[in-house]
């Protein structure tokens, strides 16, 4: 199937569960994960939002990032941020395109310090997902079929994942994160979700 048929609303989304991929996906592996302690299975999983550089859409910052190719000299931005090993396990572009970063049964570096339910180190058991777009935009409807597309395919492959157990940034990082901010309509998203 080519990849652009996989971004069509009615296409339901697939994960392998050996590799931990989106069957016929975008895949751009980045260096920044390791393995989940005791080979856990996910259990939540988080929203984020992005931009690189901030405000700007549409361009490979973001891919930068996670790959540490940031180049210093293309932003001001870049220079403070350069250093940073960060990652997350997928990005949601504008248009509703999905790019992997990270298997999802390995531990993407997205959520630093982190809680959910009581327990810390979100990073270990989470999914994190990337929108991009910032805190004062509206996200897509594109962005929004194709996070319920991925939300629900990882329902599928991975049931440890307790449909209630979906989080903001924000949610999980209070006071030090804002993302995907108060423009992310959750109500939206459950909506699909339950379609």
């Amino acid at each position: 199937m080519p990849k652009t048929d996989l971004y069509a609303i009615n296409t339901p989304l697939t994960v392998d569960k050996k590799t931990g991929l989106i069957v016929g996906g975008e895949y751009i592996q980045s260096p920044n994960f390791d393995n989940r302690p005791n080979n856990e299975l996910p259990g939540l999983v988080v929203v984020h939002g992005i931009s690189l550089p901030p405000n700007q859409f549409g361009g490979e910052g973001i891919t930068q990032l996670f790959t540490n190719q940031l180049d210093p000299k293309e932003h001001p931005y870049y220079e403070a941020i350069q250093h940073l090993k960060v990652s997350a396990h997928a990005l949601i572009r504008r248009n509703g395109q999905i790019i992997q970063y990270v298997p999802f049964h390995k531990r993407a570096w997205h959520a630093g310090v982190s809680e959910f339910d009581g327990r810390e180190r979100c990073n270990d058991f989470s999914i994190g997902i990337e929108l991009e777009g910032t805190d004062q935009t509206c996200y897509t409807a594109s962005q929004y079929q194709s996070l319920s597309r991925l939300i629900k395919a990882l329902w599928d492959s991975y049931p440890s994942i307790k449909r209630e157990n979906l989080a903001g940034h924000c949610d999980i990082a209070p006071g030090r994160k804002t993302d995907p901010g108060e423009y992310f309509l959750w109500s939206s998203l459950k909506r699909l979700l339950e379609t």
